[in-house]
């Protein structure tokens, strides 16, 4: 059974892949893949887990050769947009791409497709201007619309009242829903990881910093809030630290034991446990709750050893520094 379609398929339906182990029918892949690159989703996952299919796979997959084509473009131009050097010829319809190292002292470049030869910019990316400064370098094309190099300054503000930002790392325009959902983006062009209210590319802890910006809702924090909950993470985390080891100190130490004599005397009825007798299955219980006295102390002492010095050190290193600045 196919677990897209949950229908019935012979063997042979459902294709090997090379990045994983999950397998559906050839019908759901190819309407999968057709999906994902009309929406220009390239590199493609597999439709159960984050792997990305292997472009042999891809291309077994796809028999219209014009979507093979399309895949292959996007996959090249998702690495163009990512690299730093790469620079768009401005010309309308153009959209060709010229890799451009080194040409900071010389910034007059060419495009070399057949039949364009458009010369242009290498620091603001727009026509060449021998006898002008350069303009304001406009963001980059996306790779959903090569054609964003066009959009206008006016057009750019009314954008970003629509909830359209561009991508911290490749400039490419990404709208978002202004409903106060999740502000952990992932641009599908370069694969940036960045926030929606600072636009900074994001590590794990970004949302737990002091930046003020929120996993959820619609602006950041405003000074005066930021800074009262700095003073109050200083001021109350010695009360709450020691709220929090009082009660885990207790419970790993009293819940391990109990959690491990339930686990032992819940043995499985095909399981050794079951064929023991009954001083048997008692003593077998005692002895893990004994042992799991002796070791719940230690799992505690590290715990609470490890955790306390670590939240101190990011209340009063990162919290204190962030209030300082």
């Amino acid at each position: 059974e196919c677990p897209l379609c949950l229908l019935p398929q012979p063997p042979e339906a459902f294709p090997t892949l090379a990045s994983c182990a999950h397998r559906s029918c050839r019908a759901c892949l190819e309407q999968y893949l057709r999906i994902a690159i009309s929406e220009s989703r390239v590199p493609v996952a597999c439709p159960h887990c984050p792997a990305a299919l292997q472009p042999t796979d891809v291309h077994h997959l796809l028999a219209e050769p014009a979507l093979r084509n399309k895949y292959e473009e996007f996959l090249l131009r998702r690495l163009l947009v990512a690299d730093p050097g790469t620079r768009w010829c401005p010309a309308p319809d153009c959209s060709y791409a010229v890799i451009a190292y080194g040409c900071a002292e010389c910034p007059r470049l060419t495009c070399g497709r057949e039949g364009c030869g458009t010369e242009f910019c290498y620091h603001c990316r727009q026509p060449w201007h021998p006898d002008g400064p350069c303009a304001p370098v406009p963001p980059a094309p996306g790779l959903a619309n090569p054609a964003a190099q066009l959009v206008q300054p006016e057009d750019l503000a009314h954008a970003e009242d629509e909830d359209i930002k561009v991508c911290p790392r490749c400039s490419a325009f990404i709208m978002k829903i202004n409903d106060g959902s999740c502000n952990r983006m992932n641009c599908t062009v370069c694969g940036c990881l960045f926030c929606w209210l600072c636009l900074q590319e994001i590590s794990d802890v970004h949302f737990l910093s002091p930046s003020g910006c929120t996993f959820w809702g619609k602006r950041p924090w405003s000074r005066t809030r930021k800074i009262l909950w700095q003073l109050g993470m200083v001021l109350g985390a010695p009360m709450v630290i020691s709220l929090v080891a009082g009660i885990a100190v207790p419970v790993i130490t009293i819940g391990i034991p109990i959690y491990m004599g339930r686990k032992v005397l819940a043995g499985g009825p095909g399981s050794r446990r079951s064929s023991l007798s009954g001083c048997q299955q008692c003593f077998s219980v005692t002895s893990s709750v004994l042992l799991s006295l002796f070791v719940s102390p230690i799992i505690t002492a590290v715990t609470v050893g490890v955790g306390v010095p670590l939240m101190l050190t990011y209340v009063y290193g990162v919290v204190v520094l962030s209030l300082c600045r």
